[in-house]
């Protein structure tokens, strides 16, 4: 690989030792994949914050690299923690868990990170220009920046995309190149994608299929920004797609299609059997939305989902800080409070310790935390829409 003197600077410590020790993993991750040079990033998105996910080692190692004083090199956002970080209290969340959680978050603080803990990264103020290399690592986030932005990054690991955020570079490798971003799987869509869920269930069942090829889809009509959120946090959990293609929607896939592909069909049918996988469970003892972190739409369509109602059991939607607070001054949070609702920040069902707070069943209306739920928190799952899912806690 080619590096500059200032580079080689870097390599030999020259730079001090957490930039040393970083950019030898870049160097070690770009020598693995042949990467040729390094390239400068716009941005960056950390994942590994939830203590939930990362436990004690985690929390020694990042405190350990905050006590030498780095300072990031680009814009840097940080992933869902493992609980709201200011109503934790309120939302009854284990005290010891929250002063573990507290740590990592003060950590990456003083690294310079910006204090986001959302998966949302481009509804809260990180927005990257079509073509622009970053260093995400959120799989949701990855995918939403490739396939509906079109900028450019790879999978990165909380500890790589950490490394990336202090040099301020990544390897050139993957789906930084041109050539690594064509489609390699055309899929047809025969069925008729309505809901937030059905886009969530389509995105499971391609996920299941494609793996980690790149999917070309056609006949998807029109899709909201919310709805290929869906569909890209659900394909990226179920399998690892990390970028996608639809015709006349996303921005590369005029330039991205190749003939002779490999096609797969899928139906109504199979939509209906995909929702009856993702249904684990029957009753929920609690609703959450919000995964990916919801949108203001989303909120607000909430909020009107609940108008008029008194909920007999909970719900959640989980979003950004930055998202509530305009929540708050659109008065969702009011309405959906005065049903019986939370609208909770910084975290999300899949990174909190739900099992821990006496949960055993979530409804969800999305394709992502459906697929985690069962392993990662130990739910039974029930998996619907929106609409069917608030009807179904204010029986």
């Amino acid at each position: 690989m080619y590096l500059t003197k200032e580079q080689e600077k870097m390599l030999n410590g020259e730079k001090g030792k957490v930039i040393e020790k970083m950019f030898r993993l870049l160097v070690r991750l770009g020598d693995i994949y042949g990467a040729d040079q390094m390239i400068p990033i716009g941005s960056a998105q950390v994942s590994g914050v939830s203590f939930k996910s990362i436990g004690f080692p985690g929390l020694e190692f990042l405190e350990d690299i905050a006590s030498k004083n780095p300072e990031v090199k680009v814009l840097t956002f940080l992933n869902p923690a493992g609980m709201d970080l200011e109503d934790w209290k309120k939302l009854n969340y284990p005290a010891d868990f929250a002063k573990h959680q507290l740590r990592i978050i003060d950590a990456f603080k003083r690294m310079g990170i910006v204090i986001t803990s959302t998966c949302t990264p481009y509804l809260a103020g990180n927005l990257p220009r079509f073509g622009e290399h970053l260093a995400w690592s959120e799989s949701s986030a990855i995918s939403f920046a490739n396939s509906v932005i079109g900028a450019r990054t790879n999978r990165e690991g909380g500890p790589s995309a950490l490394a990336a955020a202090i040099c301020g570079l990544t390897p050139n490798y993957g789906l930084h190149l041109s050539e690594k971003r064509k489609a390699q799987v055309r899929v047809k869509v025969n069925a008729s994608l309505k809901t937030f869920s059905d886009f969530g269930a389509l995105g499971y069942l391609v996920g299941m299929e494609v793996k980690n090829k790149i999917p070309y889809f056609v006949g998807i009509k029109n899709a909201s920004t919310d709805q290929l959120k869906a569909l890209g946090a659900a394909m990226a959990a179920s399998g690892a797609v990390a970028l996608y293609h639809v015709e006349g929607i996303t921005p590369e896939a005029k330039t991205m299609m190749r003939e002779g592909l490999e096609q797969i069909e899928f139906g109504d049918k199979d939509l209906e059997d995909a929702y009856q996988k993702l249904n684990t469970g029957e009753k929920p003892d609690i609703v959450i939305f919000g995964c990916p972190h919801a949108s203001l739409q989303e909120i607000g369509r909430l909020a009107s989902e609940l108008e008029g109602k008194k909920l007999k059991r909970p719900i959640w939607i989980c979003t950004s800080r930055m998202m509530k607070e305009v929540a708050n001054r659109m008065g969702y949070t009011d309405r959906i409070e005065r049903a019986g609702g939370k609208v909770v920040a910084d975290t999300c069902m899949v990174v909190a310790p739900i099992e821990k707070m006496g949960y055993k069943t979530t409804g969800v209306n999305s394709g992502k935390a459906a697929c985690y739920l069962p392993g990662f928190c130990k739910q039974k799952v029930v998996f619907g829409s929106m609409s069917d899912l608030v009807e179904e806690q204010s029986k």
